[in-house]
């Protein structure tokens, strides 16, 4: 079991309307409100792929309890820690006529500070049936700023494989402690070594710069550019199928669901990154963040090369 912690899930509602007009009234093709947030993304994709999976973080309110029916009607285990703040909702608006797609996020509100420390005990606790941990999104305000580190050293003590998706300064404090993966994109692996990445040879020195800090493996994402891993020894890039776009809102999610799902079936990294790249490029041919197609999926990761860079 892989489980899928994080401290910021959202209600989403996605909107879809054939032309937005700006400063005008706008009618909805479409509706549709669901469970979301990085975390809960990539545990809906994992479970697409058939891989068992238990998302956690916090919860709160009648949005709350929203998310967490909806979890149930997608056969898609749990175990939330209740909080007081309700659960945050994010607004994506799907505009038909331009292919684009547009997020307005309502950040989270604080939980308790006692919430980490009974989520770390949940983690605790559910760690004997799990391979992996992903820990993935922004913490609430107040939050502590070593919290993912806490969170990266139960499991790795435990010899558990452990993805990390976060930025700013929980991410630096928790590269110490030796996470399996972390997966930036250029700009958030430029501003955590505070150094530029737009030649190939700036690009691979600040990959090293990061994995001396820390991790085992560097995935360096690039919107829908090509991807580039490395151990610190070797180098791999890796394509991104083209294909067309509705929504690449949660496309870094199922990125990183993919990824996790090919290192928990025994693959190496490069090439579990093939499942993460059309894990990717499928979430954006749908509207709705998470809710890719497996039969996608399966045809694009022929699409996928992996080749030394």
């Amino acid at each position: 079991m892989i489980i899928c912690l994080g401290t910021t899930p959202a209600v989403q509602r996605t909107m879809t309307f054939d032309r937005i007009a700006i400063d005008g009234v706008n009618r909805t093709a479409d509706v549709q409100q669901y469970a979301s947030g990085k975390s809960v993304n990539a545990g809906r994709v994992l479970h697409t792929l058939g891989r068992p999976v238990l998302c956690t973080g916090f919860v709160g309110g009648d949005s709350g309890h929203f998310l967490l029916n909806d979890l149930d009607d997608a056969q898609l285990e749990h175990h939330f820690v209740r909080v007081e703040p309700p659960t945050r909702m994010c607004i994506t608006l799907v505009d038909r006529a331009t292919g684009t797609a547009t997020e307005l996020i309502e950040e989270s509100k604080p939980p308790a500070a006692a919430a980490y420390e009974q989520l770390i005990s949940t983690l605790r606790a559910l760690l004997p049936r799990c391979s992996g941990v992903m820990l993935c999104g922004s913490l609430p305000p107040g939050a502590p700023v070593d919290f993912y580190a806490q969170c990266v050293s139960v499991p790795i003590a435990a010899g558990k494989t452990v993805l990390l998706d976060a930025t700013g300064e929980p991410l630096r404090r928790a590269l110490s402690n030796r996470p399996t993966i972390i997966k930036p994109n250029r700009s958030e692996l430029a501003q955590t070594v505070n150094a530029p990445v737009e030649t190939d040879a700036q690009l691979k020195s600040a990959i090293l710069q990061l994995l001396a800090m820390g991790p085992k493996w560097a995935v360096v994402t690039n919107s829908s550019k090509e991807t580039v891993t490395s151990d610190g020894v070797g180098f791999w890039k890796i394509s991104t199928p083209k294909v067309k776009v509705i929504s690449a809102i949660g496309s870094g999610d199922s990125f990183a669901a993919g990824l996790m799902a090919g290192v928990s079936a025994g693959q190496s990294i490069p090439d579990a990154c093939k499942l993460a790249a059309a894990c990717g490029a499928a979430n954006t041919m749908t509207a709705l963040a998470g809710h890719l197609n497996k039969t996608d999926v399966n045809a694009l990761v022929q699409l996928v090369t992996v080749e030394a860079f």
